[in-house]
């Protein structure tokens, strides 16, 4: 039994870690919200209320990473940059208030969920070879995060960099329906499902993967125009309408890594 805490139990961490306690493994799991401590209670994870913020880092984090070996980080940015010079590197600050605790902890692995927003769209094929250039305010920062974990000698980091993230009960579509001149119509698609997000995760655990990068986006890359309007159809939604400019955006997301070294194949029909 592997001993994990899951930093940030929200749309993604909170499925992942029911599925890891399945596999017989003991969670730890965090959330800002105290309402949602019965919950991750009543799933069996040991539950945890820490806020990490750039100037500290409730005390509980001690505890929380107390006799784990792994230490899954997935809590987004959250950026909406409206003053840059107040906002700019707030996450940033934050992963670095944590990794002190991380040190003094039992914490020897640590997976880091980024984005593929850390790539900028100049380039056509993006594989794990391709260096980052983001263009985001909270592309920046993930990257810069990376770099920081990645660095540190006290333990082994994995960077899992997933691109458009959907699931049952999250989908583009839904925003963008019904919509009129919408951008970038013959851009294609680089997305990855809940469920192959949580196997992926799964693997590098098993397969103990670390001190890896891998990029996470299904092989599946229709256009921005095909793709949301047979989503549209499927759903019985009002059909997105895009504009006739073409876009000079062809950036496709290369996950060949993750099939060759995971041996891992995604779940297509989920798209």
């Amino acid at each position: 039994m592997t001993k994990i805490s899951i930093l940030g139990c929200g749309w993604l961490g909170l499925p992942l870690a029911k599925k890891l306690i399945e596999k017989g493994n003991s969670l730890n799991g965090s959330t800002t919200s105290e309402n949602k401590l019965p919950i991750l209670k009543d799933t069996g994870i040991n539950s945890f209320l820490i806020t990490l913020e750039s100037e500290s880092v409730s005390e509980s984090i001690i505890d929380f990473l107390a006799e784990c070996e792994i230490l899954i980080i997935d809590i987004p940015p959250k950026l909406r940059v409206v003053n840059p010079d107040i906002e700019k590197k707030v996450f940033v600050e934050k992963i670095k208030n944590l990794i002190p605790f991380i040190e003094k902890s039992s914490v020897k692995k640590v997976l880091f969920v980024s984005s593929t927003s850390v790539y900028g769209d100049e380039n056509d094929l993006i594989t794990e070879e391709t260096n980052p250039n983001p263009e985001t305010e909270s592309g920046k920062q993930l990257l810069l995060a990376e770099e920081m974990l990645q660095k540190n000698q006290n333990f082994e980091t994995t960077i899992l960099r997933f691109g458009g993230l959907i699931g049952e009960d999250r989908h583009p579509v839904i925003s963008l329906s019904g919509k009129e001149s919408l951008a970038n119509t013959d851009a294609p698609v680089n997305l990855i499902h809940q469920n192959d997000c949580i196997s992926i995760i799964e693997e590098i655990i098993n397969q103990s993967k670390w001190n890896e990068v891998f990029n996470a986006v299904a092989p599946f890359h229709p256009t921005r125009e095909d793709y949301y309007t047979q989503k549209a159809v499927e759903q019985k939604l009002p059909l997105p309408q895009f504009s006739p400019e073409k876009s000079n955006i062809k950036k496709v997301i290369s996950s060949d890594k993750i099939g060759t070294v995971l041996n891992y194949k995604f779940r297509l029909e989920d798209y």
